[in-house]
């Protein structure tokens, strides 16, 4: 059973598993004090997609041509950071001015790969919009005193250590909420990441039409 690849539709929102759907750990101010709600979740997304653009990409396990919700296995979302209000809230803000803002990638387990892919997915995706740059906040939870991270979603951080072994540099240290950069228009590493994700993309899409398994043409550090 292959994965495939997907940038998140106006059409494609109930697709999404029940915690992605609901969650407005980001998209929703923490003074609101709402941790739950699809509706501002719907609404934060559609608003994204319409006025700024692709802003998730879906891993999808399965063949054919039909999304079922079951059947999304991971999703990445990003967004310009003054579209979300989580992130001035954080120890390391702000995000810088040029950056587009990495807010969650997640993959079920038993899928590990597809973190690899949504992340080619996304730097694709913002290279071919003129992004500078994409940055994100790491989570060190397992150092957290029991009930410090109390509010955090924990399922919509990221690992900083999946962020380091991505090629990110670590800008803002902190024993808890570290925040991290990838360059998109700096040297010859920059264009072959690039060159590489692409590649990757062009493979799946191929897969998906000629409706072969998919194999690993290029081995990653992922």
């Amino acid at each position: 059973m292959g994965i495939r690849l997907r940038a998140l539709d106006t059409d494609g929102f109930e697709s999404l598993p029940t915690h992605i759907r609901e969650c407005v750990f980001w998209e929703v101010d923490p003074s609101a004090d709402i941790q739950t709600s699809a509706f501002d979740k719907e609404a934060w997304t559609s608003g994204l997609l319409l006025e700024w653009g692709t802003c998730a990409q879906l891993a999808v396990s399965g063949d054919g041509p039909s999304i079922r919700p079951q059947s999304v296995i991971g999703t990445a979302f990003y967004a310009p950071p003054l579209r979300v209000p989580r992130a001035a809230h954080f120890p390391t803000s702000p995000v810088s001015p040029d950056a587009v803002l990495l807010t969650s990638l997640r993959a079920d387990e038993g899928f590990a790969e597809a973190r690899g892919m949504l992340l080619d997915a996304v730097v694709a995706d913002l290279v071919q919009r003129g992004v500078r740059a994409v940055e994100a906040f790491g989570l060190r939870a397992e150092s957290a005193p029991a009930g410090s991270l109390d509010g955090i979603c924990t399922e919509c951080m990221i690992d900083p250590q999946f962020l380091s072994d991505s090629g990110f540099e670590l800008v803002a240290p902190h024993h808890r909420f570290p925040r991290y950069r990838l360059a998109l228009d700096e040297g010859l590493g920059w264009k072959s990441a690039v060159e590489g994700a692409l590649e990757r993309l062009v493979v799946e899409a191929a897969m998906q039409i000629t409706g072969g398994a998919r194999v690993d043409l290029v081995p990653t550090s992922r």
